[in-house]
């Protein structure tokens, strides 16, 4: 069974089903989704509605790209690759706000039963297809709805103790999800996955945030301007080998998130109420300020400088100033050494 798992590419292990698949369900969500969410904004603001065709268009398939992403991160054969779109297609729609975690889960199961029956007969043209499109949907049909009650549960708790406490949650959820999006794993995957939006989603976002722009900054001595935009606007995970060598580099970006978490939900009432997966994106290529923006349109709120102030402040003023005040600390305390923030870029 072993050589016959081996041979087929079924490889049972968390960095592939919670790491690989995960990212690239995220993918998947922003190529559909997330892309689709931002076309037909734009074109409702500039009055096109070719744009907003566009935009329902991307957003219509976003199980379909999200279950064929993660095939692509389990290496299926073509078959198998395709045939998940359907998989997701039935999953992200039966499972309703749950969506992204259905797809996740179902997509997996449904693309390893794929892998194993690949080419091991004479008409594989009909019977990978039939067994991955068939299992897929059968626990769709199933599970789905179940799953997505749950992960929408969960979400809905969230944003709920968010708003009867905003303090503290501000923090938690700033903090988690931001420690989320440095870690190996999708942030944007994991909002998406328990629609995490309102107060909860602005938490959220102030958290990423102060772990990109807090690490850009902070290690604008060793990285100049190339560290500055790679990590600003691309991800702050490059950081990751450093803070297993030193996790101390970890605690400026943590604490301003604890910070910024809170006046995020308790001053600006900054809420999230774009597409879920921006409020795991914080400053990379701007999406989850544009997503906030998206938010305020479909909320027909009146955009007002106090809107943007806070936006600006939470985003990238506060996790500068207060990432580097804390880095520049624990420089001088001895617990941060010159070239622990170095990326070989």
């Amino acid at each position: 069974m072993k050589e016959f798992l081996k041979k087929k590419n079924v490889v049972f292990s968390w960095k592939r089903y919670g790491i690989d698949a995960l990212s690239a369900m995220a993918q998947g969500l922003f190529a559909s989704l997330l892309i689709g969410t931002i076309i037909s904004t734009l074109g409702t603001q500039l009055g096109l509605d070719i744009l907003v065709t566009i935009g329902n268009y991307a957003k219509a398939t976003t199980g379909a790209a999200m279950a064929i992403a993660i095939g692509f991160a389990l290496q299926c054969p073509p078959l198998v690759l395709f045939s998940l779109a359907t998989v997701g297609l039935a999953t992200n729609e039966l499972a309703g706000a749950g969506g992204p975690l259905a797809v996740l889960l179902i997509t997996i199961v449904a693309a390893e039963c794929g892998k194993l029956v690949s080419k091991e007969t004479k008409i594989d043209i009909i019977v990978t297809p039939f067994v991955t499109i068939c299992i897929g949907v059968i626990l769709a049909l199933i599970f789905a709805p179940m799953i997505g009650s749950v992960a929408n549960s969960i979400g809905q708790a969230i944003m709920w103790a968010t708003e009867l406490q905003p303090f503290l949650m501000g923090i938690i959820v700033s903090v988690v999800v931001g420690i989320a999006l440095t870690l190996p794993i999708s942030s944007a995957a994991i909002c998406a996955a328990l629609s995490l939006t309102g107060l909860a989603g602005g938490a959220a976002v102030a958290g990423c945030c102060a772990q990109m722009i807090g690490f850009a900054v902070m290690s604008f001595k060793e990285n100049g301007w190339g560290g500055l935009f790679a990590q600003g606007i691309g991800t702050s995970m490059l950081q990751m080998p450093n803070i297993m060598k030193n996790p101390k580099i970890w605690l400026p970006p943590i604490i301003a998130s604890a910070i910024t978490g809170p006046i995020a939900t308790c001053i600006f009432k900054l809420e999230m109420n774009g597409a879920a997966v921006s409020s795991g994106m914080g400053t990379c290529g701007f999406v989850g300020q544009i997503g906030v923006y998206t938010g305020w349109i479909a909320d027909g709120i009146e955009i007002g400088a106090i809107h943007w102030i806070g936006l600006i402040l939470i985003s990238f003023i506060l996790p500068a100033i207060l990432s580097t005040l804390f880095c520049e600390l624990f420089r001088k305390m001895g617990w941060i050494q010159k070239d622990d923030l170095k990326l070989d870029l």
